[in-house]
């Protein structure tokens, strides 16, 4: 099997030939770390690990593109650094929000996850209505630079592809929080719900019309909603409010993705605890979710046995075990990946970025075990 069809096997509950060996990618702090520990500079880490456990390296025979698609603000703000002092950064980011960080950072780390860092909001650019008026202007599906001069060209060599197709934008939960802030966004959700509906809508079709041009051209594979909503007991807004608010946006895009390839794997990522969005998400026709964290309070097991084959997953191996090396991996792996490779529709991953607590030598003894278990090894 390539690439594509293991993908689309394992998550659809298929036959794949082996599970995709996807450990988790680490941040930057992480490979500062790895390169003291072993991981020669200039080299990729899983290339490195594959050859020191001998796991085999599949390449697609196809030379790797994409669509060129931007579902991104433009124009974008102009990044701005306000003020400086006492160590930290005040910015004005490309996303129109006044943030702050340390000046340990360059200032571009606040909308990259390029590392575990820590920001603080303090001003989001929709106030009111005025400010929303504004921001819609930066979101026109039909803007000459949404779409790369060459888009049906690289549609056509998409089609002939070996390797997976992805498609990501955020959710409107995500979206509405970057345009309003999570606290304010909540708060209009309680006394301006029309207000609120307004905006949702607005995303709704501005993704729809971003994203039809691509279905029409290109069959997709992956499709990644970005929905950040859960705390770590808890989802941040209620079942009502959910269905409210978010599913005219997610029975809008999943019908429309269904018939450009019934097959598509429909997956949304949200950290925290999302044990009272499953159910929700299913609902609605999303068919896989990530990254699934232990230390929230999900139980991946659980979660299988509770909804069977109408949710796949990725990621769930608690990486506080695979930073305290040894048996905890062990046990860890043990816990989790035979009981959901039996049935599929799984594949084990770090629950979320890598961080630097975990030692180069601890991940290649943990993408090891992971590598037996998956077929590679």
């Amino acid at each position: 099997m390539n690439e594509k069809e293991r993908f689309r096997e394992t998550l659809l509950f298929g036959k794949p030939d082996k599970i995709p060996l996807m450990p988790g990618g680490p941040r930057e702090s992480t490979l500062k770390r790895w390169h003291k520990e072993g991981l020669p500079e200039g080299k990729d880490y899983f290339d490195e690990i594959s050859r020191i456990l001998n796991i085999p390296v599949e390449r697609p025979k196809t030379s790797r593109t994409d669509t060129g698609v931007s579902f991104r603000m433009i124009p974008e703000f102009e990044e701005k650094v306000l003020e400086h002092k006492d160590g930290h950064y005040i910015v004005r980011d490309w996303m129109g929000a006044i943030t702050e960080i340390s000046d340990q950072y360059d200032y571009t780390y606040i909308r990259s996850a390029r590392d575990f860092v820590t920001r603080k909001w303090h001003k989001f650019p929709v106030e009111n209505e005025k400010d929303w008026e504004q921001m819609k202007l930066r979101f026109d599906a039909g803007s000459h630079e949404r779409f790369p001069a060459d888009f049906i060209e690289r549609c056509n060599k998409l089609k002939s592809r070996d390797y997976v197709l992805n498609i990501c934008f955020n959710g409107p939960f995500w979206q509405m929080r970057e345009w309003c802030g999570f606290e304010n966004l909540c708060i209009y959700m309680a006394e301006k719900p029309e207000f609120v509906k307004e905006m949702s809508l607005f995303w709704r079709d501005f993704v729809l019309d971003t994203l039809t041009p691509i279905l029409k051209n290109v069959q997709v594979d992956h499709v990644l909603i970005s929905e950040d909503m859960a705390y770590k007991a808890h989802s941040m807004i209620s079942p009502k409010m959910t269905r409210e608010f978010l599913f005219p946006c997610y029975q809008s895009w999943i019908p429309e993705i269904r018939k450009n390839n019934k097959n598509s794997v429909i997956e949304v990522d949200s950290d925290g605890h999302v044990g009272e969005l499953i159910p929700l998400w299913i609902e609605a026709g999303v068919n896989c979710c990530s990254p699934v964290e232990v230390a929230a309070g999900n139980d991946i097991v659980g979660y299988r046995k509770k909804f069977g084959r109408k949710m796949a997953f990725r990621g769930g191996i608690d990486k506080r075990a695979i930073a305290k090396g040894g048996i905890a991996i062990k046990d860890e792996l043990a816990r989790v990946v035979p009981p959901l490779l039996k049935e599929g529709g799984f594949i084990p991953s770090c629950d979320h970025g890598v961080p630097h607590d975990i030692s180069w030598q601890n991940f290649i003894e943990y993408t090891k075990l992971l590598a037996e278990l998956t077929g590679w090894l």
